[in-house]
């Protein structure tokens, strides 16, 4: 159904007699103009369609669940387990992933509600400011930014130190790969969003790949399938125990490790989000990302539940090698708790293998991290919370100014090359990763003012390509649940049994982001005036006939183009391949 025919479909609202209407002038306030039919323009905050300005949707559905999947495995799972595990015990990890993965999902569904509605140029960012507050938009967006572009040269050196694995950095100093994995994602990233894709695609599949591996090797050593024939199944949870003590003993001890690993599993979840910023990019919105979305549920249970409930299996928590792994090494295979569990079980060979994974996995989240910085200030040019000239692109779709600065930053990589510049960027890292945790508070706020809009705009699920399962009460109970972590994610600071004074450094680093993000907020109201979005007042229909447009012209060149292929060898394709993309 097109746009104008769901809009003729609903009664006017009682508060403004007119939502259509007030949809319009909600769209000319915000930067909306109208434009002609046919090559004609239309200038919609948010949303590009000027050539000069415009993303090019080059991604298609396995792209696009693929950089999913791949967005949600990372070295959190591969190397941060290990410190969880030997700080709170097995079930204490189990029940942490279990509990933040429910939490990612309905951050994930509320996202794809309303980027399965409107795929904006701008992102996330776009729909905080066209549903719930421009502010919100505006704070959400810098403060994401920001996170990606101390991420990016923090993933980098991440992939330099895991390359010391086999080579020290005495023989090699770390900048010189530093230096061509710089220019490696740089490359790649300016070459366009279909060669962009292609690559995250395939390494996208080499994560998926071994991380099936790792589970079934799990799996076969827990079952006493390994060289030293031991079969452990859940030995391990009773014998140190599931539940460890942290700071202090008894059930305030274990309740501590608990929580000490529900924060540590919520920052390995976190950049699980970014596949949202891919959804501007990608053809057939409508069809590509409800089927992306819906597979969330899967990835975080098959990925992230299963892989830590067979490690909690394999590895004991007070394992010499798990606890030297947590204390001593910050990347690489030695760290990995699934090396300490190969070792212990006499399997030579792999250590080195699996080394060889993290680095696909580090270099990969560097490449997808650079793309994140840039469309992020693109969406931010976008939404009019930037120069424009950050949303200009070149002939291939390319955001190149937003991806140029981004990539300007990148450099900072290389303060890790001298150790007196470590700890200044390791307070850039611990301030920043705060604000992976506030955009799912934003994500979570957006949704739900979207859901009040569609309340008193009466626009039921029946007519939305994709409804949140959970509604507006999941997205209540994840915020409430993110708040806690927020406020609660540096508690150890408080603890001063640990050191005997209080740590006011980290106190800093890991409590600045929240100050920042609310002055972002309340400043840019002081300075624009801007106000929140009412309900009966929130714009869901302007831009939405283009992509429907588009779609639609897609959907039948798709239709056309297979039609001409049949019999030509894609049946098999189709019928058992096609369905994992």
């Amino acid at each position: 159904m097109s746009s104008d025919g769901i809009k003729r479909a609903y009664s006017p609202d009682p508060s403004t007699g007119d939502v259509e209407k007030s949809n319009a002038d909600y769209a000319v306030h915000n930067g909306a103009s109208s434009g002609g039919s046919g090559g004609e323009h239309v200038h919609i905050r948010g949303l590009e369609t000027d050539p000069e300005t415009s993303l090019h949707r080059g991604l298609r559905a396995r792209h696009i669940t693929m950089i999913a999947i791949g967005g949600a495995i990372g070295t959190g799972l591969i190397i941060g387990t290990g410190k969880a595990l030997a700080q709170a015990g097995p079930g204490s990890v189990f029940i942490a992933y279990a509990l933040i993965g429910s939490v990612v999902f309905i951050v994930m569904t509320a996202l794809g509600e309303m980027a399965a509605w409107l795929p904006l140029s701008a992102g996330f960012t776009g729909y905080a400011s066209r549903f719930c507050d421009p502010s919100l938009g505006f704070a959400l967006g810098w403060t994401y930014w920001c996170k990606y572009i101390v991420i990016t040269p923090n993933q980098l050196t991440a992939a330099a130190l895991v390359i010391q694995f086999w080579v020290d950095r005495e023989t090699v100093n770390p900048g010189v790969f530093i230096a061509i994995f710089l220019v490696l994602i740089c490359l790649i990233n300016y070459f366009g969003i279909k060669f962009f894709g292609e690559f995250e695609f395939w390494l996208s599949s080499f994560k998926v790949i071994t991380i099936i591996g790792l589970i079934i090797l799990s799996l076969v050593l827990a079952l006493g399938g390994g060289p030293d024939h031991d079969r452990k199944g859940f030995r391990y949870w009773h014998d140190p125990g599931a539940f460890l003590p942290y700071i202090m003993e008894g059930s305030a001890g274990r309740f501590l490790g608990f929580w000490s690993t529900i924060v540590a599993v919520t920052f390995s979840f976190l950049g699980t989000e970014l596949v949202a910023v891919t959804f501007s990019e990608c053809v057939a919105p409508r069809k590509t990302i409800p089927r992306a979305i819906k597979m969330t549920f899967f990835r975080i249970f098959f990925f992230y539940v299963l892989s830590v409930l067979l490690l909690g299996m394999i590895v004991k928590s007070n394992s010499k090698g798990l606890a030297f792994a947590a204390n001593h090494a910050p990347t690489g295979a030695s760290a990995s708790p699934f090396v300490v569990a190969i070792t212990d079980a006499g399997i030579n060979i792999l250590p080195h293998i699996i080394n060889a994974c993290i680095l696909v996995f580090v270099f990969s989240a560097s490449n997808s991290d650079l793309y994140i910085a840039s469309r992020t200030l693109y969406g931010l040019a976008s939404d009019g919370d930037a120069p424009a000239i950050f949303k200009r692109t070149d002939k291939r779709g390319v955001p190149i100014y937003a991806l140029a600065l981004s990539a300007c930053f990148t450099l900072l990589a290389f303060m890790n090359v001298s150790d007196d510049s470590k700890v200044v960027f390791g307070y850039f890292v611990n301030l920043t990763t705060s604000f992976g945790i506030l955009s799912w508070i934003s994500i979570l706020t957006a949704h739900i003012w979207f859901l009040r809009g569609r309340r008193a705009q009466n626009i039921s699920n029946d007519v939305m390509p994709y409804a949140a399962p959970l509604g507006l009460y999941g997205s209540i109970c994840a915020l409430a649940l993110c708040i806690i972590i927020t406020l609660t994610k540096n508690f150890t600071v408080f603890v001063t049994s640990l050191t005997g004074r209080f740590d006011y450094q980290n106190f800093i680093t890991g409590y600045l982001g929240i100050p920042v993000y609310l002055a972002l907020i309340f400043g840019h109201k002081l300075v624009t005036r801007s106000r929140g979005v009412r309900p009966h007042e929130a714009d869901f229909y302007s831009g939405k006939d283009i992509i429907d447009r588009e779609e639609q012209e897609f959907l039948a060149a798709e239709k056309a183009k297979r039609e001409a292929e049949t019999g030509k060898g894609r049946w098999f394709y189709r019928t058992f391949v096609a369905w994992l993309f």
